[in-house]
């Protein structure tokens, strides 16, 4: 079978025997592919030390007709090593992995997507954005690229502009996959309020380029709501709570 270069992030990697390695990439032009990493852990000519989670790599790799391609080279172009380096960073970056791994689809090109995390993941390593901004910037962003976007913009149900909404407080509807006006409004478990200015904050973040997007200087009541509404929001979404979202959260506590 033909071999195949690409750039690629990296989002999981799992023990295979003794030796092997599976791993789970973001690639610029596939989409989502997952390999298979022979004799990985013992091999210092091709894969010593590169193969770590969140770096961005040139993969070389060989299409098999079983599930899995067969990674022959990879040769490390940024390591992002801060984010390894730091706890926080670390619970973050592994939530937007997962995030990825759970929404695309195995072989599917999603160009965008790979900007969005290689930007996001070059803040965190940087530091030019904290952890709860660059969250809420990738999440939002996310949800945009996917299709998924909550409608901000008027009721859900009757199209009235939420510039005509006369209460501070935004109720959402995750069903009806956005806001829904005084009237229209039913109370269910999927469900959250949002002030007016957390919403257009989070309005704002999706506006212009990824460049102007990271500009935002969130208030500490968008980022506490924010936060909390998006975490919830996604998962309903993409359909499943990602596993690191709840060890996130405990390390976002202590």
């Amino acid at each position: 079978m033909p071999d195949f270069s690409t750039s690629a992030i990296m989002l999981r990697r799992i023990d295979y025997g003794d030796y092997d390695l599976i791993i789970t990439f973001m690639t610029e032009n596939y989409g989502k592919v997952s390999f298979i990493a022979k004799n990985a852990k013992k091999s210092i000519k091709r894969f010593s030390g590169i193969l770590e989670l969140f770096s961005v790599l040139n993969i070389t790799g060989k299409k098999s007709r079983s599930r899995l391609s067969v990674l022959t080279e990879a040769n490390l172009v940024q390591p992002f090593s801060q984010i390894r380096s730091d706890i926080l960073k670390t619970a973050y970056a592994s939530y937007f992995a997962e995030v990825i791994i759970i929404w695309v689809e195995e072989g599917k090109p999603q160009n965008d997507l790979y900007i969005l995390l290689k930007h996001v993941f070059d803040l965190l390593n940087q530091g030019l954005l904290s952890g709860e901004a660059s969250s809420i910037l990738f999440q939002m962003r996310f949800l945009h690229l996917s299709g998924l976007a909550p409608n901000f913009r008027e009721c859900s149900n009757c199209r009235t502009s939420l510039e005509s909404f006369s209460d501070s407080r935004i109720y959402i509807s995750f069903s009806k996959g956005g806001i829904l006006c005084r009237n229209c409004r039913t109370h269910r478990s999927e469900s959250r309020e949002l002030s007016k200015g957390t919403l257009k904050q989070l309005m704002w973040v999706n506006s212009g380029d990824l460049k102007k997007a990271e500009r935002i200087r969130f208030t500490s009541r968008a980022i506490s709501e924010g936060l909390d509404f998006m975490e919830k929001f996604v998962s309903f979404q993409i359909g499943r709570e990602p596993n690191s979202l709840n060890f996130l959260r405990k390390i976002r506590k202590a």
